[in-house]
This record gives C-alpha cells, structure tokens and sequence, in this order.
C-alpha cells in the first residue's frame, strides 16, 4: 500500500505562483509514475500532468501546458506541482496520485491523495 499527503496549497491572486507537494510514503519501491489531477465544483475530476520517476518524462494537460512544471524529487519520495501565471479557471481541489506503470497519461492510477484546495482570485 503507498499513502500520500499533499500540501502547499490555498489562495493566490490570479498571475501569480503556487508549489504543491505530495510525499509518498509505503511501498514506494513499487510506484514508477506519480501525477495531478483536479476537480473543479460541479465538474468531473481531470488530468493535470504526470511523470515517470526512472525515466524522467513529463506529461502536461493543455490547459496547463507552459504554466505549469512537474518534477519529483526520488530521494524524498515527492512529487511537485509548480504553477505559474495561474488564472481563476485553475481553481479546484488538486489530488496527487500514483501507479506501477510506467506509462504516462490519466489511466490506471492506483494511490491517491486526500486532496487539497487551490483558489486563484481574479
């Protein structure tokens, strides 16, 4: 079983910047992918962008696509979500998780963090 805990979250005006993070912790020898994903009120949850822990590629939204930077930090177990240039659209309850596979991309993740709010203010 891998547990994760996010932070960094809370309120920033809108243009402004924000870092998230998510420690794993568990059995975290047995996680090769580590991602973000949000939920704004009334919609269904999305993709936001996921990295390979070994390999190192990136996977982006495109809404999020040059605003926004994925990295993870192995030694740690975290995974970090910077964003940038931030608008209002962004605001949502932002979950990390994580999957065995090595694949990018929005299926198959199996761990997820409890998430927490991020609220951008035109």
């Amino acid at each position: 079983q891998v547990h994760m805990v996010e932070s960094g979250g809370g309120l920033v005006q809108a243009g402004g910047s924000l870092r998230l993070s998510c420690a794993a912790s568990g059995r975290t020898g047995t996680i090769f992918t580590m991602g973000w994903f949000r939920q704004a009120p009334g919609k269904e949850r999305e993709f936001v962008a996921d990295t390979n822990r070994m390999i190192g590629g990136t996977n982006y939204a495109d809404s999020v696509k040059g605003r926004f930077t994925i990295s993870v930090d192995n030694t740690k177990n975290t995974v970090y979500l910077q964003m940038n240039d931030v608008k209002p659209e962004d605001t949502a309850v932002y979950f990390c998780a994580s999957k065995k596979s090595f694949a990018l991309g929005p299926t198959d993740y199996e761990y997820w963090g409890q998430g927490i709010q991020v609220t951008v203010s035109s």
